[in-house]
Formats: structure tokens, C-alpha cells, sequence
């Protein structure tokens, strides 16, 4: 999908991608928006999805070597929510590969989840990551 900007002179490029992971009967999506420069992330799944935990990162210069991308990121939780972990792995990892700032809103939900689950969604969001810096191009200089 491809959106333009009607406000400006040069039209600014919406893509969306659909990515999976899943294992057993656990299985985690990402709605991927490429917002012109900047990335969004929905990461959701399970019986309730909804809004967790929202991480934040923003592209830096290295601290050991500034001519190095890396990431800082911020993180909100409702209170109550575990989703911080995923949000904040997911947003550094995706601004430091791909040089983007990116927001990841994280809401994952399983009732009765076992910790050897738990173990298992941290997995598959760790394979989202790869997913989507495969479909994801780099941001441009």
C-alpha cells in the first residue's frame, strides 16, 4: 500500500506489512507500517490483544563508535503489563538494524500462560525481529 502526502511536494511512501510467528497453539502477529523514514510496529496475539506497552527508539550515533548506528529507547507500561520486555527488544533492535526511529505497540495476552510460554512468545518475537528486517528496507542516508 503506498499513501501520499497532500501537504507537501514530494509524496511521503506508506507501506504495510503483514508478519507471523507462531508455535504450538502460541501465535504472535506484527502489523509493520513503514511511515516514510520512521517504522510502527503493532505486536499483538493471544485471546485479548490489546495495548500493553509501547517502546520508543530513536536512532543515535554510537557511544563507542560514532560513526556506528545505534538506539535509544523509552518505554510506557500500564500497570499490570509484561509486554515492556518485547517492546523495548523489538524498538532497539529494529532502529539499530534498520536506522529508523520505531515504535512498537506490544499488547500479547494468553490466560493461564505457563513461564515455559512465556519463554516461547519471547522467541517468536525474536523471530518477528528477523522477519521484519527482512521485509523492511534500511532507511536511506
Amino acid at each position: 500500500m503506498t499513501a501520499h502526502d497532500d501537504g507537501g511536494t514530494e509524496p511521503v511512501e506508506v507501506r504495510l506489512h503483514e508478519l507471523s510467528a507462531a508455535a504450538g497453539d502460541l501465535r504472535v502477529i506484527a502489523l509493520v507500517y513503514e511511515l516514510g523514514v520512521d517504522c510502527l510496529v503493532i505486536l499483538y496475539g493471544g485471546t485479548r490483544p490489546h495495548i500493553g506497552a509501547i517502546g520508543m527508539g530513536q536512532v543515535r550515533p554510537s557511544l563507542r563508535d560514532p560513526e556506528k548506528i545505534s538506539a535509544t529507547s523509552s518505554v510506557y507500561t500500564y500497570v499490570g503489563h509484561k509486554e515492556d520486555v518485547v517492546a523495548k527488544a523489538l524498538s532497539e533492535d529494529l532502529t539499530r538494524i534498520l536506522g529508523r526511529n520505531t515504535v512498537v505497540v506490544a499488547g500479547i495476552h494468553w490466560d493461564n500462560l505457563t513461564e515455559g510460554g512465556i519463554e516461547t512468545i519471547r522467541r517468536l518475537c525474536e523471530d518477528l525481529t528477523h522477519k521484519i528486517v527482512g521485509v523492511v528496507r534500511p532507511a536511506l542516508d
